[in-house]
Parts: C-alpha cells; structure tokens; sequence
C-alpha cells in the first residue's frame, strides 16, 4: 500500500537554526494521528510539509507516492486541493456567513476568480452542501449566520465543514482545539475522528492535550525540538517517554513550531 504522507530524512531549516529532523516518517491511508509534543517541537512545521506548504531543507516529502518538490505548479495546486487544512486560528472571514465560509473549501479546485463568485453569489447546489455538512458537524442552523457572530467552538466546526467541502482525501489539523474550553474540545475531536473513520480520511492533528491525544488517536508521534522522540500506539508508550518529550529543561529559545 502506498502512503498518504512518507518523509525521506527531511530536515527543516530556519537559516542556520534546524527546526525539523532529521525525520523518516510514514502515515498510512486512513489513519489517525496525533502529534504532540510542546511549543517549538515542530509540529506546525511537520504539517506544512505534508500539505506542500512547505519545502523541506533536506529530504523528500512525497505525498501519495509523489515527491512534491518533483511538482509543477498545477500539480501542487491539485495536490493542496485535496488535503483539508484546519487551523488553529479558524482562518475564516469574519463578514461572511457560515454558509460562505464552507463554500470557500472549494477555491483551491475552482480558482480564484470562479471560487470567489461561487461564494459571493452562491449556487443553490453549493448552499445544500454546505448546509449538508453543518448539519453534519451540528450546526445545520447556522448556515445564513455571519461568522464572526458565532462561539470559538462553532466557528471551528465552520472551519471543519469548509475542510470537507473540497472532498479531501486527508485532513490535518493544527491545534485545532486550542480555542474552546475542554469539554468543547473533547467534543471537537471526537467529530473530527468520527468524520475521519466514516469518510476513510486520513486525519493528522497537532496538539497540546496529551489526555485527548492518548484518549482519542490510536498512534502518537511525539516530538521535541525537531526530533523524533516516540512513535506509537499510546499504550505502548511508558510514562516516562511522556516526561522526557515535555521536560523543559535545554529546549531552544525560539524554536519555530
């Protein structure tokens, strides 16, 4: 079987500094993963690579069995167009309703000119599918909505609905409950898991809740300052893999996540 996401000894460079690596990695079709680890460790950069965001210093990132520094333009374009992204952030425009927002999952396959006249002027077709999956994340109710209207936790489920739109075949999410209280993030991943298991998605996550991540994902990688430190099933990981990966002492000022 051939992987969604596979690292060749990739390494990330930030000038001089390395914040990445040197990390060989595979992910297979499906699978659900959580990578944790503490600020600076790596794991916002890790996910760039998987999306073709970012180009690795050193390595190779292939995605589907292809290297992504080997794509065109076009082909990175249709590559980014079937990898969900969630971001910590929402990354949603505030003046638009929730409905819009959705709908903007499809810029990346339509174009920009044709992505943006399908959110200003929305077509019946898109509208029921966007009101599909919000109903599907549990807010069908907030479709006509402005966003910036909306709590942290049901702007994320816009943000998750917006994900899907495009049709991804993976979804990754950076910190994507580090917005709401734990109660709504507990709630948020075991959507997001749900949709994962019942769409056939491959879904990586970024996160600091060690407890949801162990609870909720049945493979952690852990990482700490650019490396590598545990790679497993979270029963399989001893509790003192835990204490040395978010031990403080020695960790890089200024270490680019």
């Amino acid at each position: 079987m051939i992987p969604a996401f596979e690292l060749r000894g990739v390494s990330v460079y930030y000038g001089p500094r390395r914040a990445l690596g040197p990390l060989d990695l595979s992910i297979a079709p499906g699978e659900s993963v959580a990578v944790v680890g503490p600020s600076g460790a790596g794991k916002t950069s890790l996910l760039r690579l998987l999306n073709g965001t970012l180009s690795p210093s050193e390595g190779q990132v292939l995605v589907q069995g292809r290297d992504v520094a080997g794509m065109d333009r076009e082909s990175l374009r249709g590559l980014r167009s079937r990898i969900g992204f969630v971001h910590q952030d929402h990354a949603l425009v505030p003046i638009l309703r929730a409905g819009q927002n959705v709908v903007a999952g499809g810029l990346g396959q339509r174009g920009f000119w044709s992505g943006a006249r399908s959110i200003i002027w929305t077509r019946g077709d898109d509208l029921e599918r966007a009101h599909e999956l919000l109903e599907r994340v549990g807010i069908g109710e907030q479709l006509f909505q402005r966003t910036d209207t909306l709590s942290g936790g049901q702007q994320q489920r816009v943000a998750i609905a917006r994900a899907l739109f495009q049709d991804p075949s993976a979804l990754l999410a950076d910190e994507p409950v580090a917005s709401v209280d734990p109660a709504r993030g507990r709630a948020l991943l075991e959507l997001m898991t749900s949709l994962a298991d019942e769409r056939s998605l491959t879904l990586v996550a970024s996160l600091h809740d060690l407890v949801l991540a162990r609870a909720l994902f049945p493979r952690l990688i852990g990482l700490r300052q650019g490396e590598l430190l545990l790679d497993s099933a979270p029963r399989d990981v001893p509790e003192e893999a835990f204490s040395e990966l978010y031990h403080l002492q020695g960790l890089r000022d200024g270490e680019v996540g």
